[in-house]
C-alpha cells in the first residue's frame, strides 16, 4: 500500500522551473528520504505535499486521496520543521497537545494521549516542563511528538536535525530511526546531508535541478550511481576524466592523461573515442608497499604520499599518482601495518574495475 503518490508534480517561480514534473511513490510504514543540495527543489515538493504550496501541475495523493484544494490542517500529514516552532510561553505537554486541542478533543483525553506519547518518545514525567528548560534532542521529541499524536498517515520533516551541533545530530539520527520504526509510521525526510539520508532511509531520492536523478536503496545509490551527479555528490569519490580509449562490453579503458590509463565499469553507453570520467571511492583502493602484494585483478599504481588525514576510523591517505600528478584519496586500513606510513613515501595502489563507475563526460579535462 502506497501513502503518498506524487504524480507529475510541476512548480515554477517565474522563470525558474522548481519541481519539474516529478512522480514517485512511498509505501506504508516506510522511511523515505529526499537528499539534494541546497536549491534543488526539496524544500518547495515538501511544502506542496504538506499543502503549504499548490502545485502548477499534477497531483498528490495521501492514502490513495487526493489532496486538491485540500487545506494544510485537513491533510493527514503533518510537518516537522527545522526550527522545530515550538511554543516557547506552553508546557511540554501543552505543545504536544495544541493540534489535539485545535480539534476539539476533550481535555481528559488530550490528557492521556500526550502522557502516552510522551512516555513513547523518552519523555516521560515531562509534561509540565517548559520548553526552554530542554535539551535540543528533547526539543526535537516534543516536535516529533506533537506530530505523532495526532496519528498521521504522514510525518514530513524538513531538515530536522541541520541546526543541531554534530555530536546530538548523530545521537538524533539513531533516535529518528528507532521511533520511526517503533510507530510505523510513514516518514518523508528531506536533507542536503548524505550521511542523515543513508543512515536512516529505506528508500533515498537524489535530487537535482527539480528532478531525481536516482531514486533507490542508500545500498544502490552508494555502490551503484546511474548518473555522474549521484556518484559525486553521494559519499567520497576520486574522479578522474579524460578519454575512452578503448570500450569492451561495460568495461571502459580511459585514458586520463600522461599515461595513466584506468578500466572502469560503465552503466550507461561510453564512446570510444569520447570524453569520459571514472569515480573510484576511496575504500575501494587498495594500498600496498609493494605492488606485488596487489591482488591479482588490480589496476598497479604507484604514487607518493602527500598527507596523512587522521579521522579515527575514517582516516585517509592523499597519494599523488606519479604519471598524471592526479591526487588520490585513498582509505586508512586500520591495521598497524600501516601505522608508520610517512608523508613523501612512495607506496602502490590499486583497485577493480567492477569496484570504478564511468560515466561520458562533457570534455576531456
Amino acid at each position: 500500500m502506497q501513502d503518498l503518490d506524487v504524480d507529475r508534480v510541476t512548480k515554477r517561480y517565474a522563470n525558474h522551473l522548481a519541481v519539474d514534473a516529478l512522480s514517485f511513490s512511498v509505501a506504508h510504514g516506510s522511511f523515505f528520504s529526499i537528499l539534494g543540495p541546497s536549491g534543488c527543489g526539496k524544500t518547495t515538493l515538501l511544502r506542496m505535499i504538506a499543502g503549504f504550496l499548490s502545485p502548477d501541475e499534477g497531483d498528490v495523493r495521501i492514502g490513495g486521496r487526493s489532496m486538491k484544494g485540500v487545506a494544510p490542517n485537513r491533510r493527514p500529514a503533518n510537518m516537522v520543521f527545522q526550527q522545530l516552532a515550538l511554543f516557547p510561553m506552553m508546557s511540554v505537554g501543552d505543545n504536544v497537545g495544541y493540534g489535539l486541542a485545535r480539534r476539539g478533543v476533550a481535555r481528559s483525553e488530550i490528557r492521556d494521549r500526550v502522557d502516552r506519547m510522551l512516555k513513547r518518545v523518552g519523555l516521560a514525567g515531562a509534561t509540565e516542563k517548559r520548553i526552554d528548560a530542554l535539551s535540543g534532542g528533547q526539543k526535537q521529541r516534543v516536535a516529533i511528538a506533537r506530530c505523532l499524536v495526532l496519528e498521521p498517515t504522514l510525518l514530513l520533516l524538513d531538515e530536522p536535525l541541520g541546526a543541531l551541533d554534530l555530536k546530538l545530530r548523530e545521537h538524533m539520527k539513531i533516535e529518528l530511526k528507532q521511533l520511526q520504526a517503533e510507530f510505523g509510521t510513514t516518514f518523508v525526510y528531506i536533507t542536503h546531508d548524505q550521511s542523515e539520508a543513508l543512515v536512516l532511509s529505506d528508500h533515498v531520492a537524489v535530487m537535482n535541478g527539480g528532478r531525481f536523478e536516482q531514486l533507490g536503496t542508500p545500498q544502490e545509490l552508494y555502490y551503484r550511481p546511474r548518473t555522474a551527479f549521484v556518484a559525486g555528490f553521494v559519499g567520497a569519490n576520486n574522479r578522474l576524466r579524460g578519454r575512452a580509449t578503448r570500450v569492451e562490453g561495460n568495461t571502459v579503458e580511459i585514458d586520463a592523461g600522461e599515461g595513466l590509463v584506468v578500466r572502469a565499469t560503465a552503466h550507461d553507453p561510453v564512446a570510444a573515442g569520447g570524453a569520459a570520467e571514472a569515480y573510484i571511492r576511496p575504500e575501494a583502493i587498495v594500498l600496498a608497499r609493494d605492488a606485488s602484494e596487489l591482488p591479482p585483478a588490480a589496476q598497479r599504481l604507484s604514487g607518493q604520499v602527500e598527507s596523512l588525514l587522521f579521522d579515527g576510523a575514517n582516516s585517509a591517505v592523499l597519494v599523488r599518482e606519479a604519471r598524471s600528478r592526479a591526487e588520490i584519496r585513498i582509505a586508512l586500513p586500520q591495521t598497524g601495518r600501516y601505522a608508520d606510513l610517512a608523508v613523501g613515501e612512495t607506496i602502490a595502489f590499486g583497485f577493480d574495475a567492477a569496484l570504478a563507475v564511468c560515466f561520458p563526460a562533457a570534455t576531456v579535462g
